[in-house]
Order: structure tokens, then sequence, then C-alpha cells
């Protein structure tokens, strides 16, 4: 399968079914030569700006992705979502199936969603959510990632999406508990949810923004913003905000550096899952490390050093 086979998906073609297939194959077969060589092509055409949308559960994520997709969808951008949602003990699979609170309109043709099960990982992330925003990324001209609800270690849609947007509850007590478990230092805009109950949600921007007055995200000052995905008040800002760190990113090659730093973290997280800390200590006896070079693709540089583990000395 090729992207050239796919971009109908995205462009009003009703292939659809093509993406979705492509996907399944991803997640059936990662280390295929099939899969291989889609995610190596898919790896050099990066289209997407890419957003992950984090946070406790029922703090309104699936409610603020269904408002963002239509938004992008009313700017005619193309919009590919990866909802992760918990897994069902019994059969591993999907449990909650975010594709239906997220798509509005079935029959859109520039909007895709796919349901991902979180199985065993405690990262908010499935397995394959890497493969699947690969191939998205270069398909759709936004990206939106869905994470399970998080707690206090649960932050891989940091090594995923360029932009991460966390989500705080009115009233909850999150603002405070997620920047005691550390989970703050991986946003770049925090957004407060159900910002319709009015001063309750103010009070809940005004604790927040108070107590990141001094934090930023690399060199990107953290702003916090009130949203209400029932009567959309605040989806404008929330825009202009997700706008305006893609343009920060674009600027002086920082998106270049933050993919690069991602892309040489999923390939020592891949080593360390297959092989362990011995892998990985066996790597530095023979003088090699998980090290990306620069403009390097992960999955070539990830077969490259499992080729190098798995062969017999």
């Amino acid at each position: 399968m090729s992207l050239d086979a796919l971009r109908p998906a995205v462009q009003g073609a009703g292939a659809k079914r093509a993406l979705a297939a492509a996907l399944a194959g991803l997640e059936r077969d990662p280390d295929g030569e099939k899969a291989q060589r889609l995610l190596d092509e898919a790896w050099r055409a990066p289209r997407a700006h890419v957003v992950g949308v984090t946070g406790p559960p029922g703090v309104g994520k699936s409610s603020l992705c269904a408002a963002l997709v239509a938004a992008w969808r009313a700017d005619g951008k193309t919009v590919g979502v990866i909802a992760v949602d918990p897994s069902s003990k019994t059969s591993g699979g999907a449990l909650l199936g975010d594709r239906v609170r997220i798509v509005h309109d079935s029959s859109d043709e520039g909007s895709f969603v796919r349901s991902m099960a979180a199985r065993d990982r405690l990262g908010g992330l499935a397995d394959q959510t890497l493969a699947a925003m690969v191939v998205m990324r270069a398909l759709f001209d936004r990206v939106l990632i869905e994470t399970v609800g998080v707690g206090q270690s649960e932050t891989d849609v940091a090594g995923v999406a360029d932009t991460v947007v966390f989500c705080v509850q009115p009233g909850s007590g999150d603002s405070l508990q997620f920047m005691k478990a550390g989970i703050v230092e991986i946003p770049h805009l925090i957004v407060v949810t159900k910002a319709d109950l009015g001063a309750a949600a103010e009070r809940a921007r005004a604790d927040v923004a108070g107590a990141l007055s001094l934090a930023t995200a690399g060199d990107w000052p953290l702003r916090t913003l009130a949203v209400s995905s029932r009567n959309r008040a605040g989806i404008e800002a929330l825009m202009a905000a997700l706008e305006d760190h893609r343009a920060h990113l674009a600027g002086e090659g920082r998106l270049v550096v933050a993919r690069h730093r991602q892309s040489e973290g999923w390939v020592h997280e891949a080593l360390r899952e297959r092989f362990g800390t011995r892998g990985l200590a066996r790597l530095a006896a023979l003088g090699l490390d998980a090290a990306l070079p620069a403009g390097a693709q992960p999955f070539e540089r990830l077969r490259e050093l499992t080729a190098v583990l798995e062969t017999p000395r």
C-alpha cells in the first residue's frame, strides 16, 4: 500500500476504507515489509500539524475534540483523529469507541477517525499510535490525538504530538493535583473545559494561570484558556493559540528539532521494550546506541539496530 493509494481518502473519493485497512494492517504486522515501506514513505512526507489532547477522565476531551474537528473542517482543513480508548479486559479491544462521540458526520470525506485500544500501556496511548500518526500526518492537514484519561505517569502524548493540550475541569482540584504530578511539564496549552459554568471556570482558569505564570514549555510561554464545547465559547481563541504554536514551531527550525528528539526517543523506547535494558547495554558494549543521526528515519534505524541485536554472537 502506498501513500498515493491512500490519498483519495482525504480528497473526497470515498476511500476511507482503504485507509482503515492500511491502519489495520499496521496494527496486525507492524514489522512486515508492507508496513515498513508505508511508514518509510509517510515519514518522508509530513504534512499535518499534530495536536494531542490529554487530561483526566471525564474532563470533556472528546467533546473538545469534536469541537476542534468541526472548527477545522469549517476552515477547510482535512482532519485525521486517533482516539485512544480504554481496553476491554475480555477482548483487548477499544471499550468506549470515541469515534461515536467525536465524529458528527460520518459521510464527511474530509475527516477520518481511528479508535485504538490502549491495552496494557500506561502512557495514555496505544502501541501503534505512532505508526498511525505517521501515516495520517502525511495525508491530512491536521491530526488530532485524544489519549485515555491520564494519571501521574501517563505522558506519552508528548512523544507523538507537535502541540499538547492539557484539559482541566472546573472545581475538580485537577489543576493543583496535576501540577504536583509533573504532568504540567508536557503541555503547550492548558484548557479549562466547561467554561459555560461561568464563575467556577473562570476561577479555575485564573488559578492555573497564576500557578503557571513563570512556567514555559521550552521557549514557548504556557497559555491557559477557558473553553466550552457546548456553546463553542473560547473555541476561536483555542484555534488561534494552536495556530500560534504551529507558527512558533515553524520558526528557527524548532519543529525539525522537536520531531527529531521525539524520533530518537521512540527508537530508544522500542529497543528497550523489545530487548530490555540488557539489549541496550549490549549495544553500548558493541560501541552503538539508540542515537538517531540528523535526518535519519526512526523506523529504518530501529530495523538496523534490531538486526544487530538479533544476530547471534
